[in-house]
C-alpha cells in the first residue's frame, strides 16, 4: 500500500514538471551556436539562460579560420564578415620563439555581435531567460535528466547539453575534475574613436614585466584590448565589479608599456570592462574525463576551457556544435522507422542507445582536437605567467617538439553540417 502511495506521488510530481525534448544549457556563444546547429538540421531545442538578458562580457573575442567554417555552417558568416574587419598579420613583442599565430581568416568580433547574430537566428521561443539551473539529477523510472531550477521548478529533458561555461552544473553532474586556475586574471574592453582610428589591420602583442597586453581593431571605429596579469583573490573581489577601479588598476600595472597602448587603456568604455581569473580544463582531464552519462553530455568551456593565449576558445566551441548537431541528427534519423508502433519503455531505450552513440561519436570527433587545442594554450600560458627559467625552457622544448607550425590550429576544419 505504501508503495502505490510512494508511486502515486511521484506521477504527481511529474505531472507538474515541464518536459522538453532538448535542453541546452547556457545562453552564451557554444550553447547558441548548438541551438542553431540543431535548428539547421530541424531539430527544436530550448535554451536556458540564467541571466535576464543575453551575456556578452569580455567585450569582444578573436574568430580565426576555423571559427569561421563553422559559422559558415551556421549560415551567419556572411552577416558577421560586415560587422569586423579582416586581420591581416600579427605582431608579438617579448615572446621569444612563440610567433605569430593568425594564418588564414580572422577577425575581432564585438561579443555582442556575434551573440545578437546567434540568438536572431533562432526561432522565436527558443531562448529561456532568467532560467538558472542549480543541480541535475536522473529520473529513476526513465533515466532521464531532470534539471533544478533556482526557482523551485523542474524540467526533464530527454536530451541535455551544458554549455555553461567554466563552472558548469551540468559537468558537476557528470563528476567531471573541477577545472583550475591558471594564476593570471584577465582584463578586457573595448575602445572607441568617434572619429575613427588609424590602427592597422592587425593583432598585437606586447609582454613586459609578466604581463600580456595585446589589441586589435574590430573595425574602423573601435579596438578591442586585453590583458593577462597577476592578482591576489583580494585584489580581484576589490576591483572586479568596479570598472573604474579595474581600468584604475591596469593602468597602475602598465609601466614599461608604450604610450599608445596605455592611451587605449585610458579611452576605454567603462562599461566593457571586465575582469576573470582565468581557469582551464588540464589537457590530461581532457584525455580521460567521461564527458556523457546517459543523454547528457558538455560542450565549449563547460568540456574544455582553456586560457586565450591561442584566441581558440570561441572557435573550438563553435566546432563543438556543429559536429554534435551533425552526429546527433544522423543518429535521430537512424533510431527507428515507425516510433508509434513501438512500446513507450522500448522507445525510450531504443531513444536513449542511439542519442549515446551519437554523444560517443561526437567526443570521439572532438577529444584530441581539444587536447591539443588545450595544451598548445597551456604551453604558451606557461611561458606567459612568471615561472622559473627551467620551467619555461621544458614548455619551449616540448612547444618545438608538438607544435612545430604554431598556427597549424587554424587549419582544421570541423566538417558540413
Amino acid at each position: 500500500m505504501r508503495e502505490r502511495e510512494r508511486e502515486r506521488e511521484r506521477e504527481m510530481g511529474r505531472s507538474s514538471e515541464e518536459e522538453r525534448e532538448i535542453v541546452i544549457v547556457g545562453g552564451g556563444i557554444c550553447g547558441l551556436a548548438t541551438a542553431l546547429a540543431l535548428h539547421r538540421k530541424g531539430i527544436r531545442s530550448v535554451v536556458l539562460e540564467r541571466s535576464e538578458t543575453l551575456r556578452a562580457s569580455g567585450a569582444g573575442i578573436a574568430i580565426l579560420a576555423n571559427g569561421w567554417r563553422a559559422l559558415e555552417q551556421l549560415g551567419v558568416a556572411s552577416h558577421l564578415r560586415q560587422t569586423a574587419l579582416p586581420i591581416e598579420r600579427s605582431q608579438d613583442v617579448g615572446f621569444g620563439k612563440v610567433i605569430p599565430w593568425v594564418t588564414g581568416e580572422a577577425r575581432c568580433l564585438k561579443r555582442s555581435d556575434l551573440i545578437g547574430t546567434l540568438a536572431d537566428a533562432l526561432p522565436p521561443g527558443t531562448i529561456h531567460l532568467g532560467r538558472q539551473i542549480v543541480s541535475v539529477k536522473l529520473d529513476p523510472s526513465n533515466s532521464y535528466p531532470i534539471l533544478q531550477l533556482l526557482d523551485g521548478s523542474s524540467i526533464v529533458a530527454k536530451i541535455l547539453i551544458g554549455c555553461d561555461g567554466a563552472n558548469s552544473v551540468v559537468a558537476n553532474f557528470l563528476e567531471l575534475k573541477p577545472t583550475t586556475e591558471f594564476g593570471l586574471c584577465s582584463a578586457r574592453g573595448l575602445t572607441n574613436y568617434p572619429n575613427g582610428h588609424a590602427f592597422a589591420h592587425e593583432v598585437v602583442r606586447m609582454r613586459r614585466n609578466d604581463i600580456l597586453m595585446g589589441r586589435a581593431p574590430i573595425d574602423d571605429k573601435s579596438v578591442y584590448w586585453f590583458t593577462a596579469l597577476q592578482l591576489t583573490r583580494e585584489d580581484h573581489a576589490k576591483v572586479s565589479h568596479h570598472p573604474e577601479r579595474i581600468r584604475e588598476l591596469i593602468l597602475h600595472s602598465f609601466n614599461g608599456f608604450p604610450a599608445e597602448l596605455v592611451q587605449i587603456i585610458k579611452d576605454s568604455e567603462l562599461e566593457s570592462l571586465s575582469l576573470t581569473h582565468l581557469r582551464y580544463r588540464a589537457p590530461w582531464d581532457l584525455v580521460l574525463g567521461k564527458f556523457r552519462k546517459g543523454t547528457v553530455t558538455v560542450a565549449g568551456d563547460a568540456m574544455h576551457v582553456m586560457g586565450p593565449f591561442l584566441g581558440q576558445g570561441g572557435s573550438a566551441g563553435l566546432e563543438d556544435a556543429i559536429v554534435l548537431a551533425r552526429c546527433l541528427s544522423q543518429k535521430f534519423a537512424k533510431t527507428v522507422d515507425n516510433p508509434f508502433t513501438i512500446e513507450s519503455k522500448t522507445m525510450t531505450r531504443m531513444m536513449m542507445h542511439g542519442v549515446g552513440k551519437a554523444m560517443d561519436q561526437y567526443l570521439k570527433e572532438r577529444r584530441m582536437r581539444v587536447v591539443l587545442l588545450s595544451t598548445q594554450t597551456y604551453l604558451i600560458g606557461s611561458l606567459v605567467k612568471p615561472s622559473s627559467l627551467l620551467v619555461k625552457f621544458a614548455c619551449i622544448i616540448v612547444m618545438v617538439l608538438l607544435f612545430s607550425n604554431p598556427t597549424n590550429h587554424t587549419r582544421y576544419d570541423c566538417g558540413l553540417l
